[in-house]
């Protein structure tokens, strides 16, 4: 009986899911939020693929990238939001071990992605105000796919040692986990090994990729910020500035949270658990929640095609 017992924790068929540690009987008000914030990812990111699919003068660079975001959002949010809110209403708090897996990977690849897209929504900046006589030239919709192709494999290809190394580790102690998705170093805590590989590993991709991509968009922006006052007046600083805007309020609603996140998991030690859970889900939330809302308030071409989209009576 203990063998067999050793052999299912060692090679779990399910996980259990937590949901939020401590705050478990507010879960169906904790849901209310979460469920708004997955309509409005989904509904506004599809919004803005709808207006940019139909209107021929957003083909554009710029749109392009802002609709490679769109996706990565409605599949980052997807990929968390279903189960989360399966825990939060039905109490449905296992998952398989393969399927903790490829939650695993989706999360990490997209939210790889979406970093790897703000570093090309920068680079179109930075063309655009720094060389805008060859925007059309450097960024050619063939350019625009490379670079496309190139987050995509580079989200895909690196994460993929993340579910790759958590199948590898004996599961000796349990298979709770005290989270609402299958997060890497939720799910790697609870074996009974030396996780070092792993954990090593994921601060290497923190580095190598979120901390290279924001250091590439500081690169650019501190270039755009001094062709921008070198600019002969106020009213043309002011105007060009405000091109930039949308993109700096998504890099900020992204890297934010994520820094946060990422600093108390490392260092709280003395943070609540449940506070640990709601900010790692603040990360991949809030950005898919408040991109569609930033664009949409912020880029006049896609708030007139909004407008044009869903016309007043009588106008």
């Amino acid at each position: 009986m203990s063998d067999s017992n050793t052999t299912d924790f060692i090679n779990p068929s399910t996980f259990i899911l937590l949901g939020i540690p401590g705050l478990e009987v507010t879960h169906l008000w904790i849901s209310i939020p979460f469920c708004t914030m997955y309509i409005i990812a989904v509904l506004g990111n599809f919004i803005i693929l709808l207006i940019v699919k139909r209107e021929p003068s957003l083909h554009r660079p710029m749109y392009y990238f802002l609709c490679m975001l769109a996706v990565t959002d409605m599949v980052l949010s997807t990929s968390i939001l279903p189960k989360t809110l399966s825990i939060f209403w039905f109490n449905s708090r296992e998952i398989s071990f393969s399927a903790c897996l490829t939650q695993m990977y989706f999360i990490h690849c997209f939210t790889g992605m979406e970093s790897g897209i703000f570093v090309a929504m920068a680079l179109d900046r930075y063309v655009a105000i720094c060389d805008p006589l060859r925007h059309s030239t450097i960024l050619t919709n063939p350019v625009v796919a490379k670079i496309g192709l190139a987050v995509v494999l580079r989200g895909g290809i690196f994460v993929l040692l993340y579910p790759f190394l958590a199948r590898q580790w004996p599961y000796c102690r349990t298979n709770i986990i005290p989270h609402t998705y299958c997060a890497h170093i939720a799910v790697v805590k609870q074996a009974c090994a030396d996780i070092g590989v792993s954990i090593y590993y994921g601060l290497f991709l923190i580095v190598s990729g979120m901390g290279l991509d924001m250091f590439f968009i500081a690169v650019s922006y501190t270039q755009i910020l001094r062709a921008i006052f070198s600019l002969p007046t106020k009213d043309t600083r002011l105007k060009t500035f405000g091109t930039c805007i949308s993109h700096i309020c998504a890099i900020l609603a992204f890297y934010v949270p994520a820094l946060f996140s990422f600093l108390t998991q490392r260092f709280g030690h003395n943070v609540p658990q449940h506070f640990h859970v709601l900010m790692a889900n603040m990360y991949v939330l809030v950005p898919p929640t408040l991109n569609p809302i930033i664009y949409g308030m912020r880029t006049r071409q896609i708030r007139d095609r909004l407008l044009w989209l869903f016309p007043h009576k009588g106008t």
